[in-house]
C-alpha cells in the first residue's frame, strides 16, 4: 500500500548558500552559522513564522503516531510549484494542507486536517487487513 500524501503548502523561510568553497571558508573563520541563524530569523514575519511552526508541530505530531504510512510533502507556496499547486488544487489561500491530492483544507483548521488524515489512514488499514470472513457456526 502506498502512503497517504500530505501536502503542505505554505510560505516556507528560505536559506541562500554560496558555492561549497565559500561555505568552508565562512565556516572557519566563523561567521558562516552567523550568517545563517540570522537568515532563519528574518525569512518570515512573526505571524508567519509563527504559523510555520505551528504546522511543523503538527505534522511531526502525525509523523510520529503514523511514521511510513505518511508522506509528506512541503511545498513553497511562493515557488513556481506552490503557484501550481495552488492553481490545480484550488486552494484560496495558503497555507492550505491538501491529502491524497483530493481533499483539501486551510491549515489554520488543523483539526480539520487531522481528521482528513486520520480518515485516510484508517481506510487504508481496512483495505492492508482485506475482506473480514463472516463467523462460520454461529
Amino acid at each position: 500500500m502506498r502512503p497517504v500524501s500530505v501536502e503542505v503548502v505554505a510560505y516556507t523561510p528560505t536559506e541562500f548558500f554560496h558555492c561549497m568553497h565559500c561555505e568552508v571558508v565562512w565556516h572557519e573563520g566563523g561567521i558562516g552559522q552567523k550568517i545563517h541563524a540570522e537568515q532563519r530569523e528574518s525569512a518570515l514575519p512573526p505571524d508567519l513564522a509563527q504559523q510555520y511552526a505551528e504546522i511543523s508541530s503538527w505534522a511531526s505530531g502525525l509523523a510520529d503516531r503514523h511514521g511510513a504510512l505518511l508522506q509528506f510533502h512541503i511545498v513553497d507556496g511562493a515557488s513556481l510549484e506552490g503557484v501550481f499547486k495552488s492553481i490545480r488544487y484550488r486552494l484560496g489561500k495558503l497555507p492550505a494542507i491538501v491529502v491524497d491530492g483530493q481533499d483539501r483544507c486551510d491549515a489554520t483548521d488543523l483539526d480539520r486536517a487531522t481528521a482528513l488524515v486520520e480518515d485516510r489512514v484508517r481506510d487504508r488499514a481496512r483495505l492492508r487487513a482485506g475482506p473480514v470472513a463472516p463467523d462460520e457456526g454461529r
